[in-house]
């Protein structure tokens, strides 16, 4: 109800400015299922303020470029976003936004927020990297500035300064024409441990939200609507104990944690067997053992379990838990903790919102790639064996749900939690090179160059205009929250992963962290000396090794 008394009183004040036309209701039933099917009347005033958020996204390039540079700089795994988290929301704390620190207990999150009234359009993006991903940006081969440090091989270093700079142009435009609505920008933390944004649900991030615009780097301009591709997902450790003793002198009066933790790890592997095709799941060993000669007192073993949706994925968490209990059985140890660390559903994305993108997705078009960038991009390719296709020099196509025959598995992203709760898109931006395996750090060369430069202009110049049509347009929020409510969430419900009593697991990644952030603080890029990372690292864009013809 309060949602409509919001419209009707915008359009009282004359902010209303285009309705859905009958033809555009008339249409709805008979188009195929990857058309346009929302479309709202074309508005001079709107249109006219879209051009110009697009050449205030161009006359902010260089800010854009040093945003991009600085995050890539500090390259920070999960939890462990100090310096990034600091620098994001300082920036936005410059430029007038609110800024709560340390939300839903994780300290390296943040909600910033600016303006009044309806709509509240949230903007996220993740900040975090890839373990042992650090590379020399602009360089065709593996170069590493420091051997073993983490690094932003996922490009993790960009969306945020997209959605900061988009959000800084549309507030100036509501400042001077009086246009009622709430900016709020958050981060995405330890999205590569899925462990963040079921927790800003929880707290009740979203809970005023009328609209979420996420932003996912790739390789092209584009959106999509519907049931995603993601698995949904549950992280889980389960650590052992059991007693030592000497491993040589003594070895039967010693219950190995390693052979249970070994043990459910080789269960697991038969039970794949019988797994369905979507199903996906991997583990590690973080603790093994201490030394060979003293029988392990404790081991740890940590999963990842994927399948498509809620209850299949919390099936497979509960066979964990069972063939755990059965290697404690054939050991004689204990199951001392099972930890969830972290979840994330499967996202589901809002048609009426994706199809209004994908119209400012037409207008801004790809990025121009120059010759240098087209030879990064080739020279990585001929580097890693794959077609040296270049970069994308199309806009990707509108595309829509998933059919759950043609669903087979794949990653996962924790924003899916944030899109069951609140009608939401993922707008993925041309800022990385095709054919790359990704969580690599070959995804990472081109994440401090102007590939990823000229991929976050043309991605903030969608991501503004799509919030100037939320804030003009009222019909696309009554929209979204009509397909939320009577297509998405008609038969599926949210129901967290987590318990009400778990908290955030902020101690992961601090002890990689500790080792490699000595060495990588003297690499932050400082702006004020270098006009580009690249010039501060005495990079020649671009270096192969392998010259394209």
């Amino acid at each position: 109800m309060t949602r409509l008394i919001h419209l009707r009183s915008l359009a009282r004040l004359g902010l209303a400015l285009a309705l859905v036309a009958p033809a555009a209701h008339a249409q709805r039933n008979a188009s195929p299922p990857d058309s346009i099917k929302y479309s709202y009347p074309s508005n001079a005033r709107l249109e006219a303020l879209k051009a110009e958020a697009s050449r205030e996204i161009d006359a902010r390039a260089k800010q854009i470029q040093v945003m991009v540079d600085q995050v890539f700089s500090y390259g920070e795994l999960g939890f462990q976003e100090i310096e990034t988290s600091k620098y994001l929301s300082g920036l936005l704390e410059q430029n007038g936004f609110t800024v709560q620190r340390g939300v839903a207990g994780i300290p390296t999150a943040f909600v910033a927020r600016w303006g009044s009234g309806k709509p509240v359009i949230s903007l996220g993006s993740d900040i975090d990297d890839i373990p042992q991903a650090g590379q020399k940006p602009g360089v065709g081969y593996r170069d590493p500035m420091i051997a073993g440090a983490p690094g932003h091989g996922e490009g993790h270093n960009s969306g945020m300064p997209l959605n900061i700079a988009a959000a800084i142009v549309v507030k100036k435009i509501m400042e001077r024409d009086h246009i009622p609505g709430t900016l709020v920008l958050w981060p995405g933390v330890a999205e590569e441990q899925m462990a963040g944004k079921a927790f800003l649900v929880r707290e009740g991030v979203f809970k005023d939200v009328d609209v979420t615009l996420f932003t996912h780097v790739g390789q092209t301009l584009g959106v999509s609507w519907g049931q995603s591709s993601n698995n949904a997902l549950i992280s889980a450790i389960f650590k052992f104990k059991g007693s030592s003793a000497h491993a040589a002198g003594a070895p039967w009066r010693g219950k190995s944690a390693l052979d249970a933790a070994m043990l459910m790890a080789n269960g697991w592997e038969f039970h794949r067997e019988h797994m369905e095709l979507p199903t996906r799941s991997h583990y590690v060993i973080p603790d093994g053992g201490d030394q060979p000669n003293v029988v392990p007192s404790t081991a740890s073993i940590w999963f990842y379990f994927r399948e498509r949706d809620y209850d299949k994925t919390r099936a497979m968490f509960d066979d964990a838990r069972k063939m755990a209990q059965g290697a404690t059985l054939m050991t004689g140890t204990q199951i001392d903790t099972i930890m969830m660390v972290g979840s994330g559903w499967s996202g589901h994305f809002s048609r009426p919102i994706a199809e209004t993108m994908y119209r400012n997705i037409e207008k801004v078009g790809m990025p121009t790639w120059d010759e240098k960038d087209q030879r990064l991009a080739r020279g990585i390719q001929r580097e890693l064996g794959v077609p040296d296709s270049g970069l994308s020099m199309r806009p990707g196509r509108l595309s829509g749900p998933i059919p759950e025959a043609q669903r087979t598995g794949g990653g996962s992203d924790d924003i899916g939690d944030v899109s069951w709760n609140v009608p939401t898109i993922t707008l993925n931006y041309p800022s990385n090179i095709p054919n790359l395996p990704g969580h690599n750090w070959a995804n990472a060369i081109s994440m401090a160059t102007p590939i990823a430069h000229k991929g976050v202009v043309a991605g903030a110049k969608v991501q503004a205009m799509t919030m100037l049509d939320i804030l003009l347009t009222p019909q696309v929020v009554a929209d979204a929250w009509d397909y939320f409510n009577n297509v998405q969430t008609k038969t599926v419900k949210y129901r967290p992963f987590f318990a009400p009593t778990d908290k955030p697991p902020i101690w992961l990644n601090a002890g990689i962290m500790e080792k490699y952030r000595p060495e990588m603080r003297k690499l932050y890029y400082d702006p004020k000396k270098y006009d580009t990372y690249l010039e501060q690292l005495g990079i020649t864009y671009p270096t192969v090794r392998n010259p394209v013809p």
